[in-house]
């Protein structure tokens, strides 16, 4: 069932960008014809400083046997248990061609203490069992890619991008299990830890852009999406939002997602990261 997702979702990105695509090849003539001139045919550079809260969802393989099991942590979580975090990108033009890298790093742990009453064995002796288990997950994320501006008219761009996408996350599940039978006989003591992860580079496409308006076109709505493959069976990333423009850059608050979907056998089946995010960048 994963799989026949995954494989529609890629045959459906597939197609898009391919409409994308040939509706560039249609407009590039007439638009690439009254692109404005830019600085003297100079280098353009821009710098971004952000901060994206997603949550992060997917399948997760922590026995020793190999069975799956389920994990999921919210934004709330996030927020009350990250670690450390660096999100930043960088964009340089000249002319039509440019490049464009961007890292994210997170570190998020988390613990949790449970207490269940019940009863073993067929007397139905009354059982006490406590659990401590902490989770950590420490990821990295980084986009480098290479673009050629197809499009520029009228406060619209779009860009046809292709390159690589580097993930690495590791995790860690340790627990400590203590029962205690009939409030007298204690039941020996069950602690341990499973940690696992994944390190993946894959090949990506896709398209990114704008669209202004207003009278000074200062108001936009940016986006992106790609696809890709490598060692993944399939990742895809999409990005909406809205913007400002000022003469010395801009801000954005958008909504982002990032899928992975892993191959069999891997210490995680899929994984997800989905959330808003928010950023300046400085241009020159």
């Amino acid at each position: 069932m994963k799989r026949t997702y995954a494989y529609s979702m890629l045959h459906m990105m597939i197609l898009i960008l391919l409409v994308v695509a040939m509706t560039v090849m249609i407009l590039s003539n007439s638009a690439l014809a009254q692109q404005p001139v830019d600085k003297a045919n100079g280098w353009q550079f821009g710098a971004s400083i952000y901060g994206w809260f997603p949550d992060l969802n997917g399948q997760a393989v922590f026995s020793p046997e190999g069975s799956d099991s389920e994990f999921e942590v919210d934004i709330e979580n996030i927020l009350e248990n990250l670690e450390m975090v660096l999100m930043g990108s960088f964009d340089a033009r000249k002319g039509s061609f440019g490049v464009f890298t961007d890292i994210i790093y997170m570190d998020v742990g988390d613990a949790g203490n449970t207490s269940v009453d019940g009863s073993v064995g067929p007397s139905e002796v009354p059982t006490n069992v406590t659990a401590d288990v902490s989770f950590d997950m420490e990821s990295w994320i980084w986009n480098l890619l290479a673009y050629f501006r197809a499009l520029d008219k009228s406060g619209a761009t779009l860009d046809i991008v292709a390159g690589t996408r580097y993930l690495d996350v590791e995790q860690e599940v340790k627990w400590d299990i203590t029962a205690v039978v009939d409030g007298d006989v204690p039941v020996a003591e069950r602690t341990g830890e499973v940690g696992g992860g994944v390190t993946n580079w894959d090949a990506i496409f896709g398209v990114r852009g704008r669209f202004a308006f207003g009278t000074k076109k200062a108001l936009f709505v940016p986006y992106y999406l790609d696809m890709g493959v490598g060692d993944s069976d399939l990742t895809w990333q999409g990005v909406a939002g809205l913007g400002y423009a000022f003469g010395w850059g801009e801000i954005v608050a958008a909504w982002r997602h990032l899928y992975y979907d892993m191959p069999s056998g891997s210490a995680i089946g899929e994984i997800s990261f989905s959330g808003p995010e928010a950023g300046v960048t400085f241009r020159w």
